[in-house]
């Protein structure tokens, strides 16, 4: 029964946001397992060009560190804020989500070139924070019962949060910078004098995750409508059997007729 209900609750969770969490979390059980290292994960330029090591651009989105308080803060907010953005702004709109995780992470990718950086994915965590933020910024915030605020300082206020913590806030930056970036492009300019939409989902991605939209002109045949040629058929005989009732009556009328003059 346990398992039963575990098993609805997981198949609930959006899509997107179900096979990254899940793939975050099976990384670093397989790190806590010895089965693999996290030297075979952390992202390195020379590796992947010159010895074709191409997976190391998206298992360094995957691992969050071994399991401790770090991981778990991480995994939470990653959890909740994928989740809000693909059930709320992203409601439906599955390959705009999908393409959204693949600018953000070509973006990261380039930029961690620069800051030497061997991990992206709390980065990649801060973006979907500040995307959200961005999106909500009329939600009242609450971080550890000590601090009230308006979503969009939640970003800087978890890089505070780091900066307490002795953390290096480049991962922050690096978040908070893509993020913008994506919310720019797709918010913003668009809705400017001039703009455009410059981020355009490729028909592909929109082929794979989206359902085809419906052609509102489109008529469809008898057949194929609600009932089909069964109920058709049964109408036609409830119509038979009524005309049939409809031809007997008038004969009964004279016999009705005779009597009451005899």
């Amino acid at each position: 029964m346990a398992y039963q209900t575990f098993q609805q609750e997981y198949l609930q969770i959006p899509l997107v946001t179900r096979a990254y969490t899940t793939a975050c979390v099976l990384t670093t059980a397989a790190v806590q397992l010895e089965l693999i290292t996290p030297f075979q994960l952390y992202f390195n330029p020379d590796l992947i060009f010159k010895n074709y090591q191409v997976w190391r651009l998206i298992t360094n989105f995957l691992f969050f560190g071994p399991v401790g308080f770090n991981f778990l803060f991480n995994m939470i907010f990653l959890y909740r804020y994928c989740r809000m953005l693909e059930e709320g702004s992203f409601r439906g709109r599955t390959a705009d989500f999908v393409f959204m995780f693949l600018f953000s992470g070509l973006l990261m990718t380039v930029f961690g070139m620069f800051v030497s950086l061997v991990f992206l994915g709390q980065a990649f965590t801060i973006m979907l924070v500040y995307v959200w933020s961005r999106r909500n910024p009329s939600v009242r915030m609450n971080f550890f019962g000590l601090l009230n605020f308006q979503a969009p300082f939640l970003p800087w206020v978890l890089m505070g949060f780091s900066l307490l913590l002795g953390n290096s806030i480049v991962i922050d930056l690096l978040g908070i910078g893509v993020g913008h970036i994506y919310f720019f492009l797709e918010d913003v300019f668009p809705n400017q004098p001039g703009g455009k939409k410059l981020l355009v989902t490729p028909g592909i991605l929109k082929a794979i995750f989206d359902a085809p939209e419906e052609d509102p002109n489109y008529n469809p045949l008898p057949e194929e409508q609600l009932g089909g040629p069964t109920e058709g058929a049964g109408e036609e005989g409830e119509q038979r059997a009524d005309n049939a009732g409809g031809q007997e009556r008038p004969q009964d009328q004279p016999d009705q007729n005779e009597q009451q003059q005899r």
